[in-house]
């Protein structure tokens, strides 16, 4: 009697398991709820709370907390918190219960079944046709079903790993071209320190200061150019990891599930109790791998909402630090104020230059050998900055800083003997070359004044986060949940077909014994001929 119900405990698993899978799904389809709400919803949500300035992503990340007697978080997004971690990880229960019941459920079933062969063997009789018809209907269903996750899941992988590098790339080239900014401004200061027009240099309070803050932009573009490229290689590691076994996976469900049902077609019974064991366990991680790529895709979006919030309320210091540091803000505004101060420093040095040398009529006796009198004068540089370091308007015949070495061509003359202005000009083309470095050097550190301001405000994380969050956090969202979708279909499937393959071949075996009976006994009267 225990034997003949074999068949109803794997019906009995089939039932409770996809019982369990409507409540994972109901569990997911509330946790995603947020997802699918758009960002200025999730913001205004948030912002009818409690002051959230600090808590980035409260209203989200509001979940049940395994380690604090599952008492809500109210941390907010930070990788960094344990809590957060054990929070977002609580949401995957749904799926460790159904890997924990399948492995057991399905564990006791073989063990039964394995008891009931050795045991109470007998020869088989009997078989419904309905049965044989349906169970070969559906493990053709199931294995379809199974193909199809499998290539979804390959799909999905793929697609996350590309959106994922593209993401990752893109914040690194952010880095990068911050860093690179910071250097290329620091090679600027560098170079003002070297300024000399005929002896005319920079006052000496301006050079140390310019060495100090050397110094600090150095630290700060080397400490952000590095912090990037660690967090780029440990989490590159983890993605390429992720890909090769989300690949294995794939390759080896689907191959399970296409075998198994060969197996089972050709009524290779040994074999196919093996693959059931294989499978049996297979199916375990695999329901686990749904847990966590769900906790990836929650974790996924509470970062997209945390990005959005912080550009909205930026702070100095956040969690968000570990993505993508500010610099300092104190360092941005101090080299945003020297590089004005050199560059005012720089152009009145120039202007004192063109006073003193070029424009000035010397007598004949005291000429210097790069003066020339012939010519009319040149005209003075524009200062872009008053002396308080404000914005300050050219006046007519003033040359801007953009255009000067152009203009000061035209008052350059040539010399044929050594250290005598053999055409007209104001300065010979040595003083032409050291004034037109300086006024490069200007020019130079002045251009880069509205990226050291932008630097000051934390702009270009601002910027980066905004980008992140418009253009790819929808594809990281959505090819997160189509992995964990495809494990979920993958999983569901070989399970279902599992328990066919059992099955089915318990119904071919019955239906080939009572053919070869039905044969066997319709014969035998032939056989003994007439009385």
């Amino acid at each position: 009697m225990l034997c003949s119900r074999s068949n109803r405990v794997f019906l009995l698993i089939c039932i409770l398991s996809s019982l369990l899978l409507v409540a994972a799904g109901i569990s997911i389809t509330e946790e995603e709820e947020w997802g699918r709400t758009s960002v200025e919803g999730r913001f205004m949500a948030e912002e009818s709370g409690e002051n959230s300035s600090l808590v980035l992503a409260a209203k989200r990340t509001k979940r049940k907390d395994p380690t604090e007697n599952f008492k809500l978080y109210t941390g907010g997004w930070n990788i960094s918190n344990s809590h957060y971690i054990f929070s977002v990880a609580y949401t995957a229960l749904p799926f460790a219960v159904i890997a924990g019941v399948w492995f057991v459920f399905f564990g006791l079933s073989l063990s039964l079944i394995c008891f009931c062969y050795c045991c109470c063997a007998r020869q088989p009789y009997g078989y419904s046709r309905i049965a044989y018809a349906l169970s070969l209907i559906l493990l053709i269903s199931f294995t379809i079903a199974a193909i199809v996750g499998c290539v979804f899941l390959y799909t999905g992988q793929g697609k996350f790993h590309a959106s994922t590098t593209d993401t990752l790339d893109y914040v690194v080239r952010q880095a990068n071209f911050t860093s690179e900014n910071l250097r290329n401004v620091s090679d600027y200061l560098n170079a003002a320190e070297k300024v000399d027009v005929q002896s005319l240099v920079l006052p000496g309070d301006v050079l140390t200061k310019i060495n100090d803050i050397q110094r600090k932009i150095n630290s700060s573009a080397t400490t952000l150019s590095v912090k990037t490229m660690e967090n780029q290689d440990k989490i590159q590691s983890v993605l390429n990891n992720m890909r090769l076994a989300l690949i294995l996976i794939a390759a080896v469900m689907l191959f399970l599930a296409f075998i198994g049902f060969l197996l089972s077609i050709f009524g290779l019974q040994c074999l196919v109790y093996t693959l059931v064991i294989l499978g049996w366990i297979l199916v375990t991680g695999t329901f686990i791998l749904c847990g966590v790529f769900l906790i990836l895709h929650n974790v996924v979006g509470d970062t997209c909402v945390a990005m959005d919030q912080w550009v909205q309320h930026p702070t100095a210091h956040t969690a968000l630090d570990d993505i993508l540091p500010c610099v300092d803000n104190a360092t941005a505004r101090e080299t945003l104020t020297q590089t004005k101060l050199v560059t005012y420093q720089l152009v009145n040095l120039l202007d004192s230059a063109i006073n003193t040398m070029t424009n000035r009529n010397f007598p004949p006796q005291a000429r210097p050998f790069y003066y020339n009198q012939s010519g009319p004068l040149m005209p003075l540089l524009c200062n872009p900055f008053n002396a308080d370091l404000s914005d300050h308007q050219c006046q007519p015949g003033e040359v801007h800083l953009s255009n000067a070495t152009e203009v000061w061509k035209n008052y350059t003359c040539q010399i044929i003997t050594v250290g005598t202005c053999s055409t007209q000009g104001r300065m010979t083309p040595k003083l032409y070359t050291q004034m037109a470095a300086a006024v490069n050097v200007s020019y130079g550190l002045y251009k880069y004044g509205p990226f050291l301001a932008d630097l000051r405000g934390c702009n270009f994380v601002r910027s980066t986060f905004t980008d992140i969050e418009r253009d790819h956090c929808p594809g990281l969202k959505r090819y997160t949940r189509w992995i964990y979708v495809g494990l979920m279909l993958v999983s569901t499937a070989v399970m279902l077909s599992l328990v066919f393959w059992v099955i089915y071949a318990r119904e071919r075996r019955h239906r080939v014994y009572t053919k070869d009976y039905i044969a066997t006994h319709s014969e035998a009267p032939r056989d003994k001929g007439p009385e």
